[in-house]
């Protein structure tokens, strides 16, 4: 099963690569080799209409997308818009998300390794906790040196 945190790979694809758009089965399967893909879950948080009205329907047409990737499901957290639009709004459950997502899918036996493509280090002690009940752990990053 391949877990992908949304910010964290489009800032990195933005960084790197200066380019967001990605085939995201092809993306999956890569990362998958020759073992059989199980399921991929993308996580982000999901933009306030009230807010922020452009980018709203850009994140509504992509998530529209996604919804067609076959093997992929959606998983949406939600933005704390605090003093914004002088903040930046940010995210809020979307750690918890696929930690939790990671653990049940591992406890559960649905998968013998999990990808997840994050370059966050709040994910380690689930990431340990998965490995200490048998489980595969890979994490994917696009450049080690920004990641943290």
């Amino acid at each position: 099963m391949v877990y992908i945190d949304g910010s964290n790979l489009y800032h990195s694809l933005r960084g790197v690569a200066r380019r967001t758009d990605l085939d995201f089965l092809a993306f999956a399967k890569k990362l998958v080799g020759d073992r059989r893909l199980q399921r991929t879950y993308y996580y982000n948080a999901q933009t306030d209409q009230s807010k922020d009205s452009v980018g709203y329907q850009q994140q509504r047409r992509f998530l529209a997308s996604l919804r067609n990737v076959d093997y992929l499901e959606v998983r949406l957290g939600r933005l704390i818009y605090r003093n914004y639009p002088a903040e930046p709004p940010y995210e809020k459950g979307i750690d918890v998300k696929i930690a939790t997502d990671l653990l049940v899918h591992g406890a559960n036996g649905n998968y013998d390794v999990a990808i997840l493509v994050s370059g966050d280090t709040d994910f380690c002690d689930a990431l340990q906790a998965v490995k200490n009940a048998g489980r595969i752990v890979e994490v994917a990053l696009f450049d080690p040196t920004t990641s943290s």
